[in-house]
């Protein structure tokens, strides 16, 4: 069983005021908080061993280079992978671009097409409409019914039209819905068509065996699991990436050069030019070993439980509807929802006054609030280090909005 007032003691950040009243951290899907034993590892880096990896053969080098390392290994045992499929990028965005300019400008020709769905992030929707844009590729969205799940009758439809990629969230930062992976992933390999998951929102609240669930490419991000800002992942089958060419040149991607010519480094170097974010990638590597201490298990029953009960009380409340799925057991730990009367950005200002931080506004997923029909909505993101006791000064604010902004 998870002891949250243990855990809180953890987050140095939770312990502020905000306006006089105790921080209530809300925005956890836009960015989780980091325990000391994260910042602690950042700072170590800068005070003991900074230095360049990879390239010198002096000690603080040849540690930074094992921390880097190893923390390569970390991100890949977390996700059951080879470590020699981990690529380090800035973010999830970065990953997916990634994929879309290299991969996708040698794999998808004019006229060919790309799945995506109505829940995706811009993250998942603006790389591959600059694809689009660049070769004339088609993008199909496969539909959301009514509580935000997935049309596997239509997605089947568009997969039978022979796509070059399907590329899905596997959380919606929106609507809270867990996309059915397994089936959606066999319903595409039964039709041999690879698939990319943004699991950002979800890696480490669900978790993500890539072993079990047969993608071909994953992308994630460090400062949703308790990492550092600027670090993110890209996961591909290491067959695809010993084919995919490098998206920079310079330094570290390259085993020789010559005036006139260049070989390549090894997967995953080759995708690593220049001196990369090191402080930020042993800053995840210790993110990735405080989930593991908490379990991921004991996360997601916890925050199931939270969301659950967050549900409950926001349903409580006069006028309020909530986007996503009615169960927790379908849904992400978050929930948004409008309010009548009360625009999201109003409401989420009353709430900074009570310490409450919750996000508002289309929360990059523009494309997915017009076809609600809706400009915006306001959002409360979980964590295993929130409690009850903050969603009842959320809901105390609420109620104290809708009485001062309530026709």
């Amino acid at each position: 069983m998870l002891d949250v007032r243990e855990i809180r003691q953890d987050f140095p950040i939770l312990k502020q005021k905000i306006h006089g009243k105790p921080l209530v951290y809300f925005d956890n899907a836009a960015t989780s908080q980091k325990p000391q034993v994260v910042i602690d590892t950042i700072s170590e880096y800068y005070q003991v061993y900074n230095a360049n990896i990879h390239r010198g053969i002096h000690y603080l080098a040849e540690q930074a280079t094992e921390a880097y390392e190893n923390a390569r290994q970390k991100v890949a045992d977390f996700i059951n992978a080879d470590k020699s499929e981990i690529i380090f990028t800035r973010n999830a965005t970065e990953a997916i671009n990634l994929v879309a300019l290299s991969w996708g400008r040698d794999n998808i020709k004019p006229g060919d097409t790309i799945v995506l769905t109505e829940l995706e992030h811009h993250a998942n929707i603006i790389p591959w409409l600059m694809l689009s844009k660049e070769i004339g590729c088609q993008i199909n969205y496969v539909r959301i019914d009514e509580e935000g799940k997935l049309d596997l009758v239509h997605l089947n439809e568009l997969l039978k039209k022979n796509p070059k990629l399907l590329a899905l969230t596997h959380v919606s930062n929106v609507m809270g819905t867990i996309t059915p992976l397994p089936r959606i992933v066999q319903l595409a390999q039964e039709k041999g068509v690879p698939v990319l998951v943004d699991t950002a929102q979800a890696v480490s609240h669900l978790g993500f065996n890539v072993q079990k669930i047969k993608v071909d490419f994953l992308a994630f991000t460090g400062h949703k699991m308790l990492g550092p800002t600027g670090i993110g992942v890209l996961w591909a089958k290491k067959e695809i990436l010993e084919n995919m060419r490098p998206l920079l040149g310079g330094g570290e991607m390259i085993n020789e050069v010559s005036w006139d010519e260049y070989t390549l480094n090894k997967i995953p170097w080759r995708f690593e030019a220049g001196t990369p974010n090191i402080a930020g990638v042993v800053g995840l590597g210790r993110a990735v070993d405080y989930l593991n201490d908490v379990g991921l298990y004991t996360i997601r029953e916890y925050e199931k439980e939270l969301t659950d009960y967050a549900m409950q009380m926001l349903l409580e409340v006069e006028g309020i509807s909530i986007l996503g799925p009615k169960l927790a057991e379908e849904r992400g730990a978050l929930a948004a929802f409008t309010l009548d009367g009360i625009h999201p950005h109003d409401l989420a200002t009353v709430l900074d006054a009570e310490g409450v931080a919750i996000r508002s506004g289309h929360h990059c997923a523009m494309p997915l609030h017009q076809k609600l029909g809706i400009p915006a909505s306001a959002r409360a993101s979980f964590c295993f280090y929130n409690t009850k006791d903050e969603v009842s000064v959320m809901i105390k604010g609420i109620r104290k909005a809708i009485g001062i902004l309530g026709k």
